[in-house]
C-alpha cells in the first residue's frame, strides 16, 4: 500500500546497513543516498512525494541506524559501492534496474557506481538514471583543480579550495571528532547559519554522524584526487547545480559533459541542503529523470 514504510536491515561485509522501503513496490524503485553530516532523515520531506515510487533510503556505514566499521579504510568509496550494491540485491533481488539519486557524500559514492555501471558486474544494466546534487565524482574533482592549474586559472582555484577548506581540516586527527561531539549545537547554528535550514533538518543523532563521517574524508579525498579521471559513463544523468552552494563552485562542473555524455545539467537558486530546503524541486527532477530514462544497457 502506498505510502507504508518497512525497515530492513541489509548486511554489507564489515557492517549492517539500516535500509527504508516506502511508497508502492509497483512502480519504479527509487534509491536515495544521503551525505555527511546527515543520515536518512535529510529525505523526508521528499519520499513522501515520490509515494507512486518505491523509494529506498539508508543509512551509509557509520550514520544513524547502520553500525560503523572499524577503522578508516572502512570508509573507502569502495566500500561504499559495496554497501550500494548489497541494498540493491536486497531490494530488487531480481536485478531489475533502478534510479539514482545522491546528494553531498552520497551524490560523491553514487559517482563511482555510476562510471562503473558499464565495466563492474555487480552494476551492469541496473542504474538506469541518475540525479546527482552538490557531490562531484573526487576523480573528477582532482581533474578540475589540475585543470585550472594547468590553465592558470588561479581565482577559479582559489575560490574552490577556499570552500574545499574543512577538508584539510578533517586530516587532523581526534580534534575534529571532537568538535562534532562536543560541539554539535555549535555545529547546527554554524550550518544553519550557512544555509538557512531550521533546527528540524538535523536528527538526533548529528554528533556521533558528523564524528564518524570525518573517515570519508580521511579515507577518500586526497587519494581519489591523484587518481586518473574515469572513462565516460552510459548513464543519463541528471546534474542539479547548486548556484549558492557555499562548499563547491558551480564552475567545478565546466567539463563534466565530456565524462557524461547524456547529460542534464539544472542550475537552480538554491543553498547546499536542497533535499531539505527545495523537496519538490527535487521530487519533480527525480520524477522527470525516471519518466525519461531508457532501458539501461
Amino acid at each position: 500500500m502506498a505510502g507504508e514504510s518497512t525497515a530492513l536491515s541489509v548486511p554489507s561485509d564489515d557492517v549492517t546497513l539500516a535500509v527504508r522501503r516506502s511508497g508502492t513496490q509497483t512502480g519504479p524503485t527509487v534509491v536515495l543516498v544521503h551525505g555527511y553530516p546527515d543520515n536518512h532523515h535529510v529525505w523526508d520531506r521528499v519520499a513522501p512525494l515520490l509515494d507512486d515510487f518505491d523509494v529506498v533510503t539508508y543509512d551509509v556505514r557509520g550514520a544513524g541506524g547502520s553500525t560503523t566499521p572499524t577503522g578508516v579504510e572502512g570508509y573507502r568509496v569502495e566500500r561504499l559501492v559495496d554497501d550500494l550494491v548489497a541494498v540493491l540485491d536486497a531490494v530488487r533481488p531480481d536485478g531489475g534496474p533502478v534510479h539514482l539519486v545522491g546528494h553531498d557524500w552520497g551524490s560523491v559514492q553514487l559517482w563511482t557506481a555510476v562510471f562503473a555501471a558499464g565495466t563492474d558486474e555487480r552494476l551492469r544494466g541496473r542504474i538506469a538514471s541518475y540525479v546527482s546534487m552538490s557531490g562531484p565524482d573526487l576523480r573528477l574533482y582532482g581533474d578540475f583543480l589540475r585543470t585550472a592549474f594547468a590553465r592558470r586559472q588561479l581565482g577559479v582555484l582559489a575560490n574552490q579550495l577556499a570552500r574545499s577548506w574543512y577538508i584539510g581540516a578533517f586530516q587532523v586527527p581526534l580534534v575534529p571528532e571532537l568538535v562534532m561531539r562536543r560541539a554539535t549545537r555549535l555545529v547546527r547554528r554554524v550550518l544553519a547559519r550557512a544555509e538557512g535550514t531550521d533546527d528540524t533538518h538535523w536528527s538526533e543523532a548529528l554528533a556521533r554522524d558528523a564524528a564518524h563521517g570525518v573517515n570519508l574524508y580521511r579515507a577518500n579525498a586526497f587519494r581519489a584526487v591523484r587518481t586518473p579521471p574515469p572513462t565516460p559513463t552510459p548513464v543519463p544523468v541528471t546534474l542539479v547545480v547548486a548556484m549558492r552552494d557555499p562548499f563547491l563552485s558551480p564552475a567545478m562542473y565546466e567539463g563534466l559533459s565530456r565524462f557524461v555524455p547524456d547529460l542534464t545539467r539544472r542550475e537552480v537558486d538554491a543553498g547546499h541542503w536542497i533535499p531539505w530546503t527545495e523537496p519538490v524541486l527535487v521530487a519533480e527532477t527525480v520524477r522527470s529523470a525516471v519518466h525519461t530514462a531508457r532501458e539501461p544497457q
